[in-house]
């Protein structure tokens, strides 16, 4: 029986990520946009694949899972995922169907959505079971636990990054290097950025609508001084605002992945957002 070992690291992790993330998300080599290994017809076809993960059930209890969670093994070995939060990696045995996973390596940001927490424990302890039945249909893979413990997938072929310029980009979460915080509910789809190939940024940071300079080059935004509406909100609005008005007057790093755009200010505050479907 054919076996393969594959070794997940966190440096994987961090060029494949996703997610995250929400709290968070960042692609991995060795993909090819879909097509697997198919190596005798041992092992089940699933390196070469973005496998987003649709839920894990865990006694019984099923949990969805939120936007960006996703695991993505290379040809070449090398892998990276997200559990909905925090980027992970472990070693992986493939012999023929089973999937046998080591201890779980987890980045350390906590972020403040209880069910998205919940998510990535129950997929962390499900992972590290001694042994998983994989079994692919098509595009959807299931993992198998002996006591019917399971998680669900489904694969997509990588997408193109979205353009930096030109992309409305909707603002998910504010946080620093470690803890990340989804928006306050009422927020939720109201917090966007637009930068202009003419060196600006529009949008609205929760409160009040935003302009300025906004000039981007290798892997860097300089912002100039914000120009704001002046309405007064609600206490959360305001707070959120605050955050984000710290990208600006100053230089800020940024990363797009796929539809995921992070952006960190010079003080480390860092603000997650991801593409809208329509871009202006």
């Amino acid at each position: 029986m054919h076996t393969q070992r594959l070794t997940l690291t966190l440096t994987a992790l961090a060029s494949a990520g996703l997610l995250l993330t929400a709290c968070g998300t960042e692609s991995g080599t060795g993909s090819d946009g879909g097509s697997a290994d198919r190596s005798a017809g041992s092992a089940p076809a699933i390196t070469g694949v973005r496998w987003n993960v649709d839920s894990v059930t865990v006694g019984g209890k099923k949990y969805a899972a939120p936007d960006g969670a996703h695991l993505k093994i290379g040809k070449d070995g090398r892998a990276g995922g997200s559990f909905g939060c925090n980027h992970a990696g472990a070693d992986v045995e493939i012999d023929g169907d089973e999937l046998s996973f080591s201890k779980t390596r987890m980045t350390d940001m906590a972020c403040t959505d209880g069910d998205r927490m919940a998510f990535e424990k129950s997929l962390a302890r499900t992972l590290g079971k001694e042994k998983l039945t994989a079994k692919v249909d098509g595009d959807r893979m299931t993992l198998t636990s002996a006591k019917g413990d399971h998680v669900d997938l489904t694969s997509r072929a990588d997408e193109p990054d979205a353009p930096l310029t030109g992309t409305k980009w909707t603002v998910n979460a504010v946080g620093d290097a470690r803890t990340a915080a989804s928006l306050p509910k009422d927020l939720t789809d109201k917090v966007h950025l637009t930068f202009g190939k003419d060196g600006t940024v529009r949008g609205n940071l929760g409160c009040n609508d935003v302009s300025a300079k906004a000039e981007a080059k290798d892997g860097r935004i300089t912002f100039g001084a914000p120009r704001t509406t002046r309405k007064m909100c609600p206490g959360e609005a305001m707070r959120t605002e605050r955050k984000l008005l710290k990208l600006f007057d100053g230089t800020a790093r940024y990363e797009v992945r796929q539809d995921t755009l992070k952006l960190t200010a010079a003080d480390g505050t860092v603000i997650n957002a991801d593409a809208a479907k329509n871009r202006s």
